[in-house]
């Protein structure tokens, strides 16, 4: 986690698990911090606070927080024998759900707060720093924490995240977002199109709109997700357009037609669908069946005939049978994903789906996992061997691996790599795919210059 900044008297190190809307709050929590003097460090020994930013949404996400801060308190005391204080905070999810017993079992732990809060940060710094003792923070404030947070963020580089919108009303049974994030609530959109700008005007080309249930936007000066990316695409410099997590319930016709009118919006789309299987979907509190999740994919590829997909997918939910997996696999099958993210399902405190009965044995879990997952990595690379031979653009967002060579990302998001010069970060670029493996694509270039001197006189 860096910020950027090296000319600070404090170091700060932010260690972040979880989703992307981890990601961008670590980014504003270093923000708010830099007024205080802190600067990033990488290395716990040299750091004056330590931020761990928690998800509640992994397996047995608790316990690794505690392993984690166990080793911080053997780093914190021996700083505190050299004269050096360290402040230990724990943020994000898994403070928002267990802060008290945070405080039970690590009382060495300083500050404890929700993901709404991340803007007080500076005032519990000065809390903890005057009376010493745990400062918890977890309420969900009327306030929005977006309206105290710095206006201008640092630049983030070629791609960034943008929040749009935050919390749940879905109640799905297995998740504890509603808990954990509050009921859902959108900036307004005069507050999202400033702070777009100014990453444009820092060098940022692509935005990737972020919300628990990102398609619910209803922001002030927008209304929905679909206008607020009709306007963002307005804003000059922004080549790329994304965004995540949706919900099947929220794909409108609206939203469906921006992704065959804009050429901004970018033609991968990340929608969960959890299952298959109707039952199963019924007792996830879904709201949607298997058919419904196969008519808005017919109607998106219409739109968009080069959209490509992923999702999430949960095996062994509360009474999935044999057959509701095999529902699954059959759907994967028929849709032909271009990625996923594949969970066991795994208990989460004070969710209905905790106390369900029909719990499915761990080693029928297991199992149903590593079918599902060589299915998804048969479907990944046959996607990925697809683009062989094809013309594309590429975003080009920096230096690879090895001398001479450059990375980027390709409309299906996509990691790219070729042969080509470094100065080209930032570009969009035409390339042609010459090889795939399950994660990559190997590139080369077709008139990179023509592609930059086009877009410098645009």
């Amino acid at each position: 986690m860096s910020t950027g900044d090296t000319k600070g008297t404090k170091r700060l190190l932010i260690r972040t698990w979880g989703c992307q809307m981890n990601v961008y709050d670590s980014e504003r929590m270093a923000e708010v911090l830099a007024p205080l003097g802190f600067s990033a460090t990488e290395s716990p020994e040299d750091a004056d606070m330590v931020i761990l930013n928690t998800c509640h949404i992994r397996e047995k996400a608790a316990e690794k927080l505690y392993s984690e801060l166990g080793r911080l308190r053997v780093v914190k005391d021996a700083r505190a024998e050299s004269g050096h204080a360290t402040v230990l905070a724990v943020a994000g999810c898994v403070a928002q759900a267990e802060g008290a017993e945070i405080a039970r079992r690590a009382p060495y732990v300083d500050l404890v707060l929700g993901p709404q809060t991340i803007h007080r940060l500076p005032e519990m710094v000065a809390r903890a720093s005057r009376a010493g003792g745990l400062v918890l923070d977890t309420d969900f404030p009327e306030e929005s924490k977006f309206d105290h947070l710095p206006a201008h963020r640092p630049a983030q580089g070629v791609t960034a995240f943008l929040t749009v919108q935050e919390g749940c009303d879905k109640f799905c049974a297995f998740c504890v977002v509603p808990y954990t994030r509050g009921a859902e609530a959108s900036r307004p959109a005069a507050a999202v199109l400033a702070e777009a700008r100014g990453l444009v005007a820092q060098g940022t080309r692509e935005i990737t709109l972020l919300g628990q249930n990102v398609n619910a936007y209803h922001g002030e000066g927008a209304g929905s997700l679909a206008a607020l990316l009709y306007q963002l695409a307005e804003i000059p410099g922004i080549a790329r357009l994304r965004y995540m997590t949706s919900h099947p319930r929220d794909m409108d016709d609206a939203l469906i037609a921006a992704h065959g009118d804009l050429p901004q919006l970018m033609p991968m789309l990340h929608l969960p669908v959890q299952s298959g299987a109707d039952g199963v979907l019924a007792a996830m509190n879904r709201g949607h069946t298997a058919d419904d999740f196969r008519r808005i994919v017919d109607r998106l590829r219409a739109a968009r005939p080069d959209l490509a997909f992923s999702s999430d997918f949960i095996v062994g939910h509360p009474g999935e049978s044999d057959a509701d997996h095999a529902a699954t696999l059959a759907l994967v099958r028929e849709i032909g994903f271009a990625s996923a993210y594949t969970f066991k399902y795994s208990p989460r405190p004070g969710t209905p789906a905790a106390r369900a009965p029909y719990q499915v044995p761990e080693a029928v879990k297991d199992a149903r996992l590593r079918e599902l997952q060589a299915l998804m990595v048969e479907q990944q690379l046959a996607f990925n061997n697809s683009r062989i031979g094809a013309q594309f653009e590429v975003l080009i967002t920096g230096p690879g691996r090895h001398p001479g060579q450059i990375a980027g990302r390709s409309p299906w998001l996509q990691a790219v790599h070729a042969e080509g010069p470094e100065s080209l970060t930032g570009q969009v670029v035409r390339v042609e795919a010459i090889g795939a493996s399950a994660n990559s694509l190997h590139c080369v270039l077709k008139e990179p210059q023509q592609h930059q001197s086009e877009q410098h006189a645009a």
